[in-house]
């Protein structure tokens, strides 16, 4: 098992910044995917970022692209989301989540590991 928890939600007005923090525990691998999620009230959680495990590389959601940067430290087994310039729609809650892939999905049914959330709010 794999156990997640965030830190670093706040209220922000917009344009400004916030750094999200995941603590990963338990069986834990560097070769795992880390990602990061959302969900705003009524809406359906969507992606938002991944980094995996093998290379590093990343892939974001068009709506966060050039705005958001996800970064991860093997050797404290955290991940990072870098959030700039945020707009009263990246309101919402930000899940982390981990799955033993290789391949990039942006599907949540597809990850195997989740946080509890922390709530991200953009005042305009």
């Amino acid at each position: 098992q794999v156990q997640l928890v965030e830190s670093g939600g706040g209220l922000v007005q917009a344009g400004g910044s916030l750094r999200l923090s995941c603590a990963a525990s338990g069986r834990t691998s560097s070769s795992y995917a880390m990602g990061w999620f959302r969900q705003a009230p009524g809406k359906e959680r969507e992606f938002v970022a991944t980094i995996r495990g093998k290379g590093g590389s990343t892939y974001y959601a068009d709506s966060v692209k050039g705005r958001f940067t996800i970064s991860r430290d093997n050797a404290r087994n955290t991940v990072y989301l870098q959030m700039n310039s945020l707009k009263p729609e990246d309101t919402a809650v930000y899940y982390c989540a981990a799955v033993d892939l290789v391949i990039v999905t942006t599907t949540p049914a597809a990850w195997d590991y989740w946080g509890q959330g922390t709530q991200v709010t953009v005042s305009s």
